[in-house]
Order: C-alpha cells, then sequence, then structure tokens
C-alpha cells in the first residue's frame, strides 16, 4: 500500500512538471519571463486556479482554447486577485482585465476571439507595463 501511494505522488509529480513551461511576455518595458501551467483541457481549464492561496511571482495559468473564439473567465472559488491577458492566436494581447476580484461570479470576457488566455498575479500586468498589442511568446503560441 505505501508503494502503491508512493507511486501515486511520483506520477502526480511528474505529470504537473510536464506541464511547467516558460512564456515570455514582450513589452515595452522588456521581456518578461512568466513560469506558466498550461490548462489545455476541459477539466484543466474548468479548474484554473481555483482554491489557490497564493501564486508566486513571475507564475501564472495559460489557458488553451485551441482555436480563436469569444471566451468568458470568471472569478468562482478563486481566493486571490488575477491579471487576465486575453491573447489571440499570434500572441497578440488583444484585452486585459486587471485584478479580477477573488470569488466573483461575474463573468469577464475577452471582448475579440481570443485563443490563450494568461492569468497571473493581480497587479503583475502593471508591473511588466503590460498593454494591448504586446506579444506574448510561448511553445503552443504559433502552434496549430
Amino acid at each position: 500500500m505505501k508503494a502503491c501511494a508512493v507511486g501515486l505522488a511520483t506520477a502526480l509529480l511528474t505529470a504537473t512538471a510536464a506541464f511547467a513551461d516558460t512564456a515570455t511576455l514582450r513589452t515595452s518595458s522588456g521581456s518578461h519571463a512568466i513560469e506558466v501551467e498550461v490548462a489545455d483541457t476541459p477539466q484543466a481549464r474548468e479548474i484554473g486556479l481555483m482554491n489557490r492561496e497564493s501564486l508566486a511571482e513571475d507564475t501564472g495559468m495559460l489557458f488553451d482554447f485551441r482555436e480563436d473564439r469569444p471566451v468568458s473567465m470568471w472569478m468562482k472559488n478563486t481566493l486571490i486577485p488575477l491579471d487576465m491577458l486575453f491573447i489571440n492566436k499570434t500572441g497578440t494581447v488583444v484585452r486585459i482585465a486587471r485584478n479580477a476580484k477573488p470569488h466573483s461570479l461575474e463573468t469577464i470576457p475577452s471582448g475579440k476571439p481570443v485563443r490563450y488566455v494568461l492569468e497571473i498575479n493581480g497587479g503583475a500586468a502593471a508591473t511588466y507595463g503590460a498593454k494591448t498589442g504586446d506579444k506574448l511568446e510561448h511553445p503552443l503560441i504559433g502552434r496549430r
């Protein structure tokens, strides 16, 4: 039984590590490396950053919706304020929702078709100097 639990824990850690990547946000203030978890399945996108008590500096979650389309996000069961960068298939930031309120059930629309949403700590977009038109680079961006 103990060996099974250790094996399961190892498998979970390995699976989590497999989804950790670096994205680079290019703004007028420079290039900003952000370690991201990728949410590219319906289940992962549904859970997102729910129930997390904190998010380390320069980390976030990159949601991949597989195609450009209008999307809406919300903060249900999310304990910390977040900035949301809505990004099209070419990696261009088309909208930024700043300091989304924890636990809010209000929907936050993309406003335009997007393929990706990058969630980062509330206030981080301002720290990076992020604005619409900036670019996000990541191995997923530009792939089909």
